[in-house]
């Protein structure tokens, strides 16, 4: 299915962490021809010039690194991964955390603002019945959306707090409360999103819609 023209250019990092690469791209593609989807790891996108990072109407990441980031002591295809993670919110350029993205860079400052939790210190359950709850029905990402049982991969860590606008919750006993949410940071949208471990979560249609418009909003193209 071709692109739809004037279809938001989307970049998605990975990097931290491994994942089903062919369910990956098979879930992109699933969210329909609204959105230009760049699949790349944080290496390419730090490589690149600023212009051709800014370009991107928003940002997926999908990564969980857990040092650094650092400038320095790379290769040099490795690019400058802390300056161009310092560089987001500079525009209205959309800012999406997706699943282990939320535990990257544990102990930066700028990664926990981003994110809307200080303390990021996490368990894991993998392969878990949630059934997601619709927080705030109003929303662009939300609106019309009738709650949901899936399985998925859950986080028991700290809420998002008071300077977010929670829109899913979950009411498990191993797994944190807030699942989605969206904030403000800098100049840029932020949604962020518990949800994603594997196929099991990425072939529910109900999560590719959320995710779906969760970017649209992000980029500015919803609400």
């Amino acid at each position: 299915m071709p692109v739809s023209a004037g279809a938001p250019r989307i970049a998605v990092i990975t990097g931290g962490h491994s994942y089903d690469v062919p369910g990956f791209h098979q879930l992109w593609r699933a969210l329909g021809n609204d959105l230009n989807v760049y699949i790349q790891h944080l290496e390419d996108f730090a490589s690149s010039p600023l212009e051709v990072r800014q370009a991107y109407d928003a940002v997926v990441f999908y990564i969980m690194m857990m040092d650094g980031p650092t400038d320095e002591g790379l290769p040099w295809y490795a690019g400058q991964p802390r300056t161009a993670l310092e560089q987001l919110g500079g525009t209205d350029q959309g800012i999406v955390i997706l699943h282990h993205a939320l535990l990257a860079y544990p102990q930066w400052e700028l990664w926990s603002e981003i994110v809307g939790i200080t303390a990021r210190t996490f368990g894991f359950y993998h392969a878990e019945t949630v059934g997601s709850q619709i927080a705030n029905p109003d929303h662009p990402i939300t609106r019309g959306l009738a709650p949901w049982t899936m399985i998925d991969e859950t986080y028991t860590m700290a809420d998002a707090g008071p300077d977010s606008d929670v829109l899913i919750t979950y009411d498990h006993p191993r797994s944190m409360r807030t699942i989605a949410w969206t904030r403000q940071f800098r100049q840029s949208r932020v949604f962020c999103y518990e949800a994603g471990h594997d196929n099991d979560t990425w072939s529910d249609p109900n999560f590719q819609e959320v995710l779906r418009r969760g970017v649209l909003w992000s980029a500015g193209r919803l609400g």
